[in-house]
């Protein structure tokens, strides 16, 4: 691999290697699409060469993201981090550090390890009692035992409010402290990521028949969000219909199209929130005339899928609970946002999936999404890389972890901080038509019966970030 870095990774390594003489641990905010997994490579390697470290060990909360990492290592370090003999270290996932004996912990011990943590926003707290297990396995059996760490996250901060492990807060504000950060920015402004650009779909005609054996009852509602507020239409549900769907990806594939005139890899994703959304994704997908791949946590060989696609010409990926966080596809440039999950975390992280630049003609990365109200505060909120109100360390709400896992945190909450900081243009625009139907309500009892239709009208407000 080419040791020539971006301006940032230089700088970043050449501080945390100051870092080092004084204190052990370094935690480096950089935007999803920076480059992070290279510059934890590189600053291995000129610790490596300076002779301060024997071994590197790296943990990611996915196997996907630490085949990524053992990639990326070997390629800089000319040496496997498979955790065989002759290799310079090894890379696992967070799961996986409960099942490590002690004689693997021993090595801390024995040799000058650096531990590399990926998205350390996985692991929770500064004492066993306000941790999670990745949290409690990393304060019991690495700190204090490594002789450096290095925790890295483009979005450093937990939507439970409890600590980051091995993170330091100011006092008394709680803020978090990052020794080196990198924001999108200036990655933008140094042409390492593409310019968001997000699109959120909304209807001015929506109407509800509510069925009561012979009866019927008819409102109407004037937007997306009016409808979900006052009406027992959840969004979820709203995600399942074909009204909704076709027009979002109709959206992505004519701007997909667009790209692929001039970079003809460009490819799209779309999250999706189950497998069965996958499936009626992809019919539609293919309806247009469109090829597509579907990725899930249950596909078996995903991470060969997700490869194969990488490589590929294919213009379409739908994912569920994969693709959301550290998986590289470069030529990602265009998203459509059907995930029922709105934390803040979340959200930015699919969003980073399509900000890697690859060449002079990428310089705009698009997602289309409902206007639903939670998800239009948080695209609002993009420019803001580290929002104060969510890197703060809230002890008075910090609640004892009763769980092993972490799988299921992020799904649950929902963010709803009630912020509005526009960063962009509200130009809005009439788009396509889009054929009325009425369908019926999944989810409700036989009595009564809901149904929706929407206008042959949807409108589309652009948000421009940088």
């Amino acid at each position: 691999m080419s040791r020539s870095l971006r301006t940032w990774q230089n700088s970043c390594i050449t501080r945390a290697l100051e870092h080092f003489t004084v204190t052990p641990h370094f935690f480096c905010q950089a935007t999803p699409g920076a480059g992070k997994t290279r510059m934890a490579a590189e600053l291995a390697s000129r610790l490596l060469d300076q002779d301060r470290i024997d071994l590197v060990l790296c943990f990611a909360p996915s196997c996907q993201v630490v085949e990524g990492f053992r990639s990326t290592f070997a390629a800089v370090l000319g040496r496997r981090l498979d955790g065989q003999i002759g290799a310079v270290g090894a890379a696992y996932t967070y799961q996986a550090m409960e099942y490590r004996d002690e004689g693997f912990w021993q090595l801390l011990d024995d040799y000058r390890v650096l531990v590399v943590f990926d998205e350390i926003h996985h692991c929770a707290g500064h004492d066993p009692l306000l941790s999670n297990a990745w949290g409690q396995q990393i304060l019991h059996r690495i700190q204090d035992r490594a002789a450096f760490t290095l925790a890295l996250s483009g979005t450093p901060w937990r939507s439970d409010d409890k600590a980051i492990a091995l993170a330091r807060y100011s006092s008394p504000e709680g803020l978090l402290i990052c020794d080196y950060r990198y924001g999108l920015k200036d990655a933008i402004a140094d042409c390492v990521c593409r310019s968001p650009r997000i699109v959120l779909l909304d209807n001015q005609k929506v109407k509800l028949t509510e069925q009561l054996g012979a009866d019927s009852s008819v409102k109407l509602f004037p937007s997306i969000a009016k409808l979900l507020g006052e009406s027992p239409v959840t969004y979820e549900e709203l995600l399942r219909h074909d009204e909704v769907i076709n027009p979002i990806l109709d959206l992505g594939c004519s701007k997909l199209n667009e790209l692929r005139q001039i970079k003809p890899d460009a490819a799209g994703l779309v999250v999706a929130t189950d497998i069965e959304h996958a499936q009626q994704i992809a019919l539609a997908l293919e309806a247009m005339g469109e090829d597509c791949r579907i990725v899930t946590n249950k596909t078996p060989d995903a991470q060969q899928v997700i490869n194969a696609f990488r490589s590929s010409t294919c213009s379409w990926i739908i994912a569920v609970g994969m693709i959301s966080e550290g998986t590289d596809i470069p030529r990602l440039q265009v998203c459509c946002y059907l995930s029922r999950i709105r934390t803040e975390l979340h959200y930015r992280q699919v969003l980073g999936r399509v900000l890697r630049r690859t060449g002079e003609s990428d310089v705009q990365a698009w997602l289309f999404m409902l206007a639903e109200p939670t998800l239009q505060r948080l695209a609002e909120r993009i420019a803001d890389d580290l929002p104060e109100d969510l890197a703060v360390l809230k002890g008075l709400q910090m609640l004892v972890s009763t769980s092993g896992s972490e799988a299921g945190w992020v799904e649950a909450a929902v963010n709803d901080d009630g912020r509005d900081n526009t960063i962009g243009s509200g130009a809005e625009q009439i788009i396509g038509s889009v054929t009325t139907s009425i369908v019926s309500l999944g989810g409700y009892a036989a009595e009564p019966n809901y149904q929706l239709s929407f206008s042959q009208h949807y409108r589309q407000q652009l948000l421009a970030c940088f």
